[in-house]
Order: C-alpha cells, then structure tokens, then sequence
C-alpha cells in the first residue's frame, strides 16, 4: 500500500492573535515572484505581524528592497551565507557596512556562520567570512543572525574564543538536542525554532524546546524550506508559522497563544523593532 496522502489544513483553522513574528523568511526568493503581495497579506491574516527578510549579499537586498516599501512590518537581515563566503571580499563587506548605516530597516546582521553539510565552499573560506563579518556587526552594534550545519564545534568556538558570549545572536533553525541547546542558552544567545519541529521522528528537537528559556526563544519558517506538517514538502510560507507555534506550545504545555505573543514579543526586543 502507498503512503497515505496529507490531509492540508488551512492555516486560517489555526490562527493566532497578532503580535507573532517570523524571524527569518526568504520572501525575496523567485518562488514568490507571482504572488509575493498575496503571501505577505495570507500572514497576517493567520497572526503574523513581523517578518524578517534575510537578503544574502548586498546585490540581493538591492534587487529586493523595493518589494517591501509598502510593508514596514517587514525587516531586513544582510549578510553572506558560508555557502557563498569565497565571494565575500573587503568591498562587500564595505558594502554591507554602508547599507547597514544607511537603511534603518537592516535589523542585524546574517545569516552567517558555517556550513559543512554541502561542499560548496572551502572551509578557510567559509572562516574567514564568518570571522570578519562578527567583527562587522560587533562595529555596528547590531545583533548576530546564525547558519550552523555540521559545523558546530567550529562555529561556537569562534564565537566563544571571540568574546560573543551574551552578545545578541540568534540561532538560526535550530535542529539540536537539550545538550546543544543548553551551551547556547549558557552564552546567553537566543534559539529559533522552525518547521521541522513538528515533523514525527523529531522527538529530540521537541525536547530541547523544553528546556529553553521563554525569553529566549523564537520562530521561523525559513521559507520557502522547511514546510511544517501538515504542508510539509509544500513551498513554506509565513502563514505556516502557527503550525509551528503549536507544535512548540504542545512541547512546553503552554497555550499556544501565550507563546505566541511571548516569542513575538522576544523578536520585538531582540531585532529592536518598534510597534
């Protein structure tokens, strides 16, 4: 016998309050040429007040701004991604720099970090990026967006030897255990939590979401990846966001609702996003 086909459930049967944030979104993806407007107003609809768009290099967010000069709930994240840190040279970290300055929308700086699950960029590269553009947002004084896959203990003894210990960064898509979550948690750095977390065989995820601090925690979806069930394998949007808030909820035995509010209020402070 097949696999049963997945029951789709409009996002609208299990909305949430305002007030919800998705912390990280790739809405200036070409997946939503066709209806980028139609998406961003689907999100609301379900409770998603705040979003924020990760461009991954300086031509992206030039490219992309302009999409968004009709939503000011949406903010801006710059930076280079590891896959593409042999291409990050002094000029684009110039030019990150000047557009951080100059566009108060660009709330922090990412996603960075390293990646050693592709091999599509060397790992000296991919060091070296990361290691200057901490530097960059440290100068800045605007908070830390993290990518981190297969690369932990590189990754966190950058940050750790480099005196990032409760500076404000974020952990982009958290997929680890309790123990990966309690050394973050220890540094003081905040935790994003998306979609997979609702997926069955992901028990140890939903463990970890116990343990993290309520002030501390965040959501995402990372669309257009990472689609929680019941959309799973769909291209993931920002109306998505309160499967994912549920799944969380269920794990922490709060109302899905005062999570919700708490984690939008925690992207509010941490981002320094105004009401």
């Amino acid at each position: 016998m097949g696999h049963k086909k997945p029951v789709r459930i409009d996002p609208l049967t299990v909305a949430l309050p305002p007030g919800g944030a998705d912390s990280h979104a790739h809405l200036d993806s070409e997946e939503y040429a066709a209806n980028r407007g139609e998406i961003i107003a689907r999100a609301a609809t379900v409770g998603v007040t705040y979003i924020g768009n990760v461009f991954l290099s300086p031509e992206a967010y030039r490219n992309g701004k302009d999409f968004f000069k009709d939503y000011p709930n949406i903010f801006f994240i710059l930076g280079i991604h590891p896959h593409d840190g042999a291409s990050c040279d002094l000029d684009v970290l110039d030019q990150i720099e000047g557009i951080a300055k100059s566009d108060p929308r660009v709330a922090a700086i990412g996603e960075i970090g390293l990646d050693y699950f592709r091999d599509r960029c060397p790992k000296e590269a991919q060091l070296q990026t990361f290691a200057r553009q901490v530097e960059l947002a440290k100068k800045l004084d605007k908070p830390i967006v993290i990518h981190c896959r297969d690369a932990e203990d590189d990754c966190l003894t950058l940050l750790e030897a480099g005196g990032f210990k409760d500076y404000p960064l974020l952990w982009h898509c958290f997929g680890g255990d309790a123990k990966m979550a309690r050394r973050l948690i220890r540094n003081g750095w905040h935790i994003s939590v998306p979609g997979p977390v609702t997926y069955p065989a992901n028990s140890a995820l939903r463990e970890a979401v116990k343990i993290i601090p309520g002030e501390r925690l965040l959501l995402e979806t990372d669309c257009p990846y990472l689609s929680p069930v019941p959309w799973r394998g769909t291209t993931n949007e920002p109306a998505y966001l309160p499967f994912t808030a549920r799944a969380v909820a269920d794990a922490r035995e709060v109302a899905p609702e005062e999570l919700w509010i708490a984690c939008g209020n925690n992207a509010i402070r941490f981002f320094g996003l105004t009401r």
